[in-house]
């Protein structure tokens, strides 16, 4: 019987199995992958859906009256663009979600604050959002055009009613979540309850608070939509109402995409704010 370099053995067999446990983090519950390796995934899974839409209308295997090509989507979109039509809709809806998300953002953090600190304010708003926030707000589209018209105002007031009460509940749990030994230490110190919120308070909640207003924004880009789609005659949901009138299905297409885009940069815009902004929170995202 032969001698057998168990260590030489070892020592091939070492890379393989580093191999696999290296492949097998990304399915291991709390990993997550590098940099380099999530956009990769990422860009891998917009690559695979491009292909699919490429195939499927590409090979005829869709009517093009229902699913147009990358191509056609494309040239679609440049021609808008080159005519002043997409750029006019961007204006308009970039302008109304700006101004209806800004109100809604500040009163919901002042609200949100304050009935997450004081018993008082919370027992007075928090029964009447969680009753209002149940309320679709599609009901709401028909009141809030006899009381304030087809306008822009309208179009505020439903972005806000679609964000607002949302938004105030989620303030309210991230002013929650600061660590009552905080607020103890502070007291400890003799500060005042002005002080303990705003050097104290504010400043543990403001990152939780930074991140559900990132999230709302999301639920913003929807009710903009909504709101254009319905008694409106400019913005990029007025757009997409227009070519389904007569069977523009590449526009309607390519204004969900850039909607899609839009959304994805405000919120990756929104991150970066938040990792300068924010230097002393440690959470990962």
């Amino acid at each position: 019987m032969g001698y057998v370099d168990t260590a030489k053995h070892d020592r091939r067999a070492r890379p393989a199995i580093v191999s696999r446990r290296k492949c097998g983090n990304l399915f291991v519950i709390g990993r997550q992958p590098g940099r380099v390796g999530y956009i990769a995934i990422a860009a891998g899974v917009f690559l695979l859906l491009a292909c699919s839409w490429w195939l499927a209308s590409g090979l005829g295997l869709v009517s093009p009256i229902f699913l147009p090509t990358p191509q056609a989507v494309g040239l679609r979109l440049s021609k808008l663009a080159a005519d002043g039509t997409l750029w006019a809709d961007l204006k308009v809806s970039l302008y109304r979600i700006a101004i209806a998300f800004l109100v809604s953002s500040l009163m919901s953090i002042v609200i949100g604050v304050l009935a997450g600190c004081y018993g008082f304010w919370k027992a007075s708003f928090e029964p009447l959002v969680d009753f209002v926030r149940y309320m679709p707000v599609v009901a709401f589209v028909p009141l809030s055009i006899l009381w304030s018209g087809t306008g822009d105002f309208q179009k505020f007031l439903i972005i806000w009613l679609g964000t607002f009460f949302q938004q105030v509940l989620m303030v309210m749990d991230a002013v929650k979540r600061v660590p009552a030994d905080f607020i103890g230490l502070g007291r400890t110190l003799g500060m005042a309850d002005r002080r303990i919120l705003l050097k104290i308070v504010l400043p543990s909640a403001f990152p939780g608070i930074w991140d559900a207003l990132r999230i709302s924004l999301g639920w913003a880009w929807t009710w903009l939509v909504l709101a254009e789609l319905v008694a409106s005659t400019s913005g990029l949901g007025y757009r997409i109402t227009v070519s389904q009138r007569f069977f523009q299905t590449d526009t309607i297409i390519g204004y969900i995409l850039l909607l899609g885009v839009l959304g994805l940069v405000t919120d990756q815009a929104m991150r970066a704010a938040e990792k300068i902004l924010f230097r002393y929170n440690r959470r990962r995202p």
